[in-house]
């Protein structure tokens, strides 16, 4: 079986923190990540498509998403990337319900996660066996 995506790339300025490095002993090398500081996020969006023919055209895609973060610096207190990737998954599945997604969300292009959502099939039916 095939499956067909297309994808998209857009980045966000942002402002986070991640508290538990001024506490954790394990975290001493990074406490400095406690403060605010700035990256540039960068996505990466995967969605399925059904058909060759533009079944959602990308660039209208990208434009909706960088959309939804509007414009000037994120402010995403202490959002990680798995965070902000499962905030933008939420959204997603509602708009383009019955699609298999992954999205990419990193630090400066440097360090990051990948969050793969992957559709249920439906049920079987009795003349589908």
């Amino acid at each position: 079986m095939i499956k067909k995506k297309i994808w998209v790339t857009f980045q966000k300025e942002g402002i986070h923190c991640y508290p538990a490095a001024a506490t954790d002993e394990k975290l001493k090398d990074v406490s400095f990540l406690a403060n605010p500081h700035r990256h540039m996020f960068h996505f990466k969006v995967y969605l399925e498509v059904f058909h060759d023919d533009r079944d959602v055209e990308f660039i209208l895609l990208k434009r909706e998403l960088e959309g939804l973060y509007g414009s000037g610096t994120l402010k995403l207190d202490f959002m990680s990337c798995e965070m902000i990737a499962e905030e933008l998954l939420a959204y997603l599945k509602n708009q383009y319900a019955g699609r298999d997604v992954t999205i990419i969300v990193s630090e400066d292009n440097e360090n990051g996660c990948e969050l793969v959502y992957e559709r249920t099939k439906p049920a079987l039916s009795i003349q589908d066996e």
